[in-house]
């Protein structure tokens, strides 16, 4: 097991030198790993074990029946409906919808025989068991690969040959092999590297930077700035382009490269002072919703909206629209229309 020091904290991690495919295939070669839900988490995940040369099945309702198929999946032989999936896969990886892992719940746990391992990528419906009803059978076992972005980045990564950094868990092992399993599948999946985490771990975290950094926190900042850019009578262009395009195509880039300290050295010395001067200003603005954030996961607040909005009918309709009205407003029409002024688009046109 590789070691990363962070400062003066020491973290484990498991990386495909150690872990290697070759070992990952040979840990699953009696395996079938039945991907139940193939949305944008289990479309990514079963076509990269898929082409790891592992033994894949898919089971898929009606919704993405027709994109499993698309993908290369045979009816009556890699691709059945849920129910039939999970009686024949050894390895059932649960990844509908949390609200749908709910739902589907009393139809999938007869079919969790002994030995059988329930695979998730989120630790939701386990942790908020009593929101979920989720209550595995003790002698099979229960593990947990979270990677750490969306499932189409699992898949374009994988096939730009790099990966994604994962987490991983085991809530319970009744076999003697849970971890093996865990790995084997993580590996599998494309991870970049893996390290340790436990149920409650990943969903706290994952349900923070969620709502928080990674989505909600940000939409709504770069929605502030771009208002307050329009409102002192800048151009929609103008407002789009100090808002969000710099951020996405010159510094993110950079902190991704190698790390934030990085992008402020390549930045005007105007630049660095000004983001130096107001840094702190801005997160102690923003701790307080922070806390509360964290406080409204663990307690299950959050948990209990999501289910019961995700669960009512025309939900997917209600979704799209509010997804159009963002897509509609002036501050993402102006970011379409810079990104077709894009140099690397022009010349596709």
């Amino acid at each position: 097991m590789a070691k990363i020091q962070i400062g003066k904290v020491s973290e484990d991690v498991i990386t495909a030198e150690e872990f290697t495919l070759q070992k990952a295939r040979e840990v699953l070669k009696k395996e079938t790993v039945a991907v139940i839900g193939y949305g944008v988490q289990g479309q990514g995940q079963a076509l990269n074990m898929r082409d790891n040369g592992i033994r894949v099945i898919v089971g898929e309702g009606d919704y993405s029946w027709k994109k499993a198929i698309a993908d290369g999946f045979v009816p009556g032989e890699t691709l059945f409906p849920p129910e039939e999936a999970a009686a024949r896969g050894t390895i059932l990886q649960y990844l509908l919808s949390d609200a749908g892992q709910k739902e589907m719940w009393p139809e999938l746990k007869p079919h969790l025989t002994k030995g059988k391992a329930l695979y998730f990528s989120h630790g939701f419906s386990i942790v908020y068991k009593e929101q979920t009803g989720v209550i595995p059978p003790a002698d099979i076992d229960v593990i947990l690969v979270a990677p750490k972005g969306a499932g189409r980045t699992v898949r374009a990564n994988f096939l730009a040959g790099s990966g994604i950094n994962s987490s991983y868990a085991v809530f319970q092992d009744a076999t003697g092999r849970a971890k093996e399993r865990t790995l084997a599948v993580g590996i599998a999946i494309g991870s970049g590297y893996l390290f340790p985490t436990t149920f409650e771990k990943e969903v706290y975290s994952d349900l923070t930077g969620e709502r928080g950094v990674l989505m909600g926190c940000l939409a709504g900042v770069l929605e502030a700035q771009y208002n307050l850019l329009r409102k002192h009578g800048h151009s929609p262009s103008e407002a789009f382009n100090e808002t969000v395009e710099e951020l996405t195509q010159s510094l993110m880039p950079l902190v991704a490269e190698n790390g934030m300290d990085w992008m402020y050295a390549n930045c005007s010395t105007t630049a660095q002072r000004g983001a130096l001067d107001w840094k702190n200003r801005f997160r102690d603005a923003v701790a307080p919703v922070f806390d509360e954030l964290y406080e409204r996961v663990v307690s299950g607040k959050e948990t209990a909206v999501v289910l019961d909005v995700n669960s009512q009918p025309g939900y997917r309709d209600r979704l799209q629209k509010e997804l159009d009205e963002i897509k509609n407003s002036e501050m993402w029409q102006a970011g379409a229309a810079v990104r077709s002024l894009r140099p690397e688009r022009r010349k596709k046109k």
